[in-house]
């Protein structure tokens, strides 16, 4: 194998499957990136078992060949390599060797493992298949992501339910909690998805995915089955197993009886809360809001180091009513609001509030308050 490549484009590959690769691993082949140059193009793929990612671009290859290289590794190489630089590579010897990577009067040599130890991801039979445009996935992801369990013991909620539900009008929905807090999303429902079945797209491939879309133009090719999903743009392939689990019923903690309304600005009420939350020191103390008419004031006590109030104006007709949230998951919230003005819509001290764009009908959130 012999090729020549321009540094910002095979850097810009690499850094798509490098970071699919664990910094540790008990399996050494899981370390390296499998490369494979033929026919005018360079083909980089790289795995964890549980996904994998694949993107071809083209390059100049002198030598047709594969083998597998360190790929953190590589990767550091190219990016270290001077800017505009035309990066050579080649495979010394075969059944596993040395690649050479070289840049005028710079070379390195790294040690391979072959290829034929490399692990294949079977995609197997992906029935479904839609396509949606990357800035609406990019959206979808970014509205709900944040409220992904990290607590591997309910490994269902580790994850985004993606499912159609079916009403008056057929719709796409993301949905992510944490069992404190609820996000949803929700889109018309693209052509094809219909028959889908639900699926939880697990925690590490939305940030994967997520990375991809930055680099993304145009639509996503999105297939799946029950048990794996693949995306597919400009040239890179994400393949990934899903969570294998039964998402709960989220419907069922979305309240429907929340009579009071709070509309305040978005932008205000967001940095209130976190320059009040500024006394305690891990953020996750409660923030207590003190609803009156037209009027809201946040508070935080803390024994150890003091006090902290703010009044803000703000809509509200209601019944007085003081109840206290997580400032961080409350921060976690308000700050995907893109509108002007934040609603929530409460009930009591003790039960769930939901929260809501004024200018975004497709997003909702639900929190569950604190006792303060």
């Amino acid at each position: 194998m012999k090729i020549s490549i321009e540094r910002a484009a095979l850097l810009k590959a690499l850094s798509h499957v490098q970071s699919v690769v664990e910094r540790r691993n008990t399996i050494p082949i899981l370390s390296n990136v499998m490369i494979d140059a033929a026919k005018g193009q360079l083909k980089l793929t790289a795995t964890d078992l549980d996904i994998e990612i694949v993107e071809a671009l083209p390059a100049d290859v002198l030598r047709n060949g594969s083998t597998t290289a360190p790929a953190h590794m590589l990767y550091d190489i190219v990016r270290k390599l001077p800017e505009g630089s035309q990066v050579q590579a080649e495979l010394m010897t075969a059944e596993g060797g040395r690649l050479a990577v070289s840049a005028g009067s710079i070379r390195f040599e790294l040690a391979c493992l072959p290829k034929e130890d490399f692990p294949q991801m079977a995609a197997g039979a992906q029935p479904h298949r839609f396509r949606l445009p990357a800035p609406e996935l990019m959206r979808l992801i970014d509205k709900t992501r944040f409220a992904i369990s990290t607590e591997e013991t309910r490994f269902y909620l580790n994850g985004i339910f993606l499912h159609v539900a079916k009403g008056s009008k057929a719709v796409m929905r993301a949905a992510a909690t944490d069992g404190h807090r609820l996000a949803r999303y929700e889109l018309d429902m693209p052509d094809g998805a219909a028959d889908m079945p639900g699926v939880i797209v697990p925690r590490k491939t939305v940030a994967e995915l997520r990375r991809l879309l930055d680099d993304a133009e145009g639509a996503i090719d999105i297939a799946l089955s029950d048990t794996k999903i693949q995306f597919a743009t400009s040239g890179v392939e994400l393949t990934s197993k899903l969570i294998d689990g039964t998402f709960p019923d989220y419907q069922r903690v979305i309240p429907s009886g929340n009579d009071k309304v709070l509309a305040v600005d978005a932008r205000e009420f967001t940095h209130a809360v976190d320059r009040v939350s500024t006394i305690s020191a891990d953020k996750t103390r409660a923030v207590k809001l003190n609803l009156n008419p037209d009027r809201v004031t946040l508070s935080v006590v803390n024994p150890d180091s003091g006090t902290a109030t703010e009044d803000l104006g703000a809509t509200y007709s209601a019944a007085p009513i003081e109840i206290g949230f997580n400032a961080r998951y409350l921060l976690d919230i308000t700050n995907q609001i893109e509108g002007k003005e934040v609603r929530f819509l409460l009930s009591d001290a003790s039960a769930p509030t939901i929260i809501e764009d004024a200018e975004d009908s497709h997003t909702l959130y639900v929190l569950m308050p604190m006792r303060v």
